[in-house]
């Protein structure tokens, strides 16, 4: 008997225990956290209360810093095998963007790249014509639900942003036909900046690759994201030509291109806020475009270039991170894509195109 009451006073006493340690940590959370916590009936509960209240501590008393190792984010030739995002980024400034939006989607969605792996960003500017932008947020809506809400083979992520310039360049209207020319420095700045504001609101810290698009391309290569980053370069860019119905080769990319001594001798004669344009009548740069270059050489056939567009063009994330933008002013006699590249050239890094790997373009 004496053994039995021992043991029922132990169990008394070990119950009492347990019952003032609750009382103790619930007197304790409560003046630390000012948070209501159940009673404690067992151990499981006392446990997962208390879990509760750490974590609510945490969040109303200690600000925990956000870390993030940039070393461990990197870009390489092993992109697939490493779990590399894509950050494809699309501005949608043309006025015909609408008509190319189901393509633009679905040659993404054949892409060989995982889908899980990229994410995709659309810049809508505001327009003079509110109907038309209501058509092509309506159209874009739909688009991307449809892909989102699928049970697999969905995109990481689809953002759809929106932003007003104040400008509309309508090339249909006469006087814009007239004074095509003229206004391009001013259109591209313009473009520059729309390119800009796309990049800072959708470059998110765990993306490698950046894939600017433009979105009436009509055809690539499902490959193209593992053949370009395959190359494991800065900046690279596949040769942009024209669709024809009869498969002439037919150029349409005329920013991606190589200074030639004519051309850097021709910018020596001019002031620095003068503009450099390629494809146009009006100015004879002297460059050699990637447009003209020989393409029997090879897909893999690499050639350094000085200067891009970006119809279709691979970076690496780090040179958007250490600096390298779309200027909207004259820099080094360049604005928006071209003075990009010269941005990358400043930086000391690396531009590449494939004169024989070919995308094509819509007629605009």
């Amino acid at each position: 008997m004496s053994s039995l009451h021992t043991f029922r006073g132990r169990k008394r006493l070990a119950l009492a225990i347990g019952l003032l340690t609750c009382v103790f940590l619930y007197a304790f959370y409560q003046g630390n956290t000012h948070s209501s916590v159940s009673t404690c009936h067992n151990t499981r509960s006392l446990e997962s209360s208390r879990r509760t209240l750490s974590w609510k501590g945490l969040i109303n008393h200690i600000s925990q810093p956000y870390y993030r190792d940039l070393n461990t984010l990197d870009a390489t030739s092993n992109a697939l095998q490493n779990q590399e995002r894509i950050l494809v980024l699309t501005p949608l400034l043309k006025n015909d963007a609408v008509n190319h939006l189901e393509r633009y989607f679905d040659l993404l969605d054949k892409s060989t790249y995982p889908n899980h792996l990229i994410s995709i960003g659309l810049l809508i500017p505001s327009s003079s014509s509110s109907s038309a932008t209501e058509e092509l947020v309506e159209s874009l809506t739909k688009l991307v639900n449809r892909l989102q809400r699928r049970w697999f083979h969905a995109f990481h992520e689809i953002t759809i942003y929106q932003r007003d310039f104040h400008f509309d360049f309508d090339p249909s209207t006469e006087q814009q036909q007239r004074d095509h020319f003229k206004l391009q420095p001013y259109r591209r700045s313009i473009l520059a900046r729309a390119r800009n504001y796309l990049l800072s609101a959708a470059l998110q810290d765990d993306h490698s690759w950046v894939a600017w698009m433009n979105v009436d391309l009509l055809s690539y290569p499902a490959t193209i994201f593992e053949d370009l980053i395959r190359h494991n370069v800065d900046v690279i860019v596949p040769n942009s030509l024209l669709h024809t119905d009869d498969g002439s080769f037919w150029a349409y990319e005329r920013n991606n291109w190589q200074e030639t001594d004519g051309s850097m001798r021709f910018q020596m004669s001019v002031g620095d806020d003068f503009v450099m344009l390629e494809g146009y009548s009006e100015l004879a740069t002297g460059r050699t475009l990637l447009v003209d270059m020989p393409t029997h050489l090879g897909p893999d056939h690499l050639v350094p270039l000085d200067g891009v567009g970006t119809s279709f063009t691979l970076v690496k994330a780090q040179i958007h991170r250490e600096g390298a933008n779309f200027p909207s002013y004259p820099f080094q006699h360049q604005v928006d894509t071209e003075g990009f590249a010269r941005m990358v050239q400043a930086m000391g890094s690396s531009i590449f195109g494939l004169p024989s790997y070919f995308v094509y373009h819509a007629r605009s």
